[in-house]
């Protein structure tokens, strides 16, 4: 059995963009929203990936911008310039 990786955020504008293309790379994803929260989870792996929430917002994106949103995350990190992973090893 895998695992499941996760990444809530606090349930604003910005956020609701970010888990629209999270939604859209990754179709496994299951989207809990909660009270002021937003909770992503999935088996395996999640990728967050600046050019869909780009597309999302419109405009140009920072992948740091999201932390300024996060509530937790579960799961390794493996992040660069244009993408936010998580997974367990």
């Amino acid at each position: 059995m895998t695992s499941l990786v996760y990444i809530a955020f606090q349930d604003n504008d910005n956020a609701r963009y970010i888990v629209d293309a999270i939604t859209q790379d990754n179709p496994h994803a299951e989207i809990q929203h909660q009270p002021a929260m937003i909770r992503v989870q999935a088996e395996g792996r999640l990728e967050i990936n600046r050019a869909t929430v780009e597309e999302k917002l419109g405009r140009e994106w920072d992948v740091q911008e999201m932390l300024i949103d996060v509530i937790t995350l579960g799961g390794n990190v493996e992040e660069d310039e244009d993408r936010f992973a998580l997974h367990w090893n």
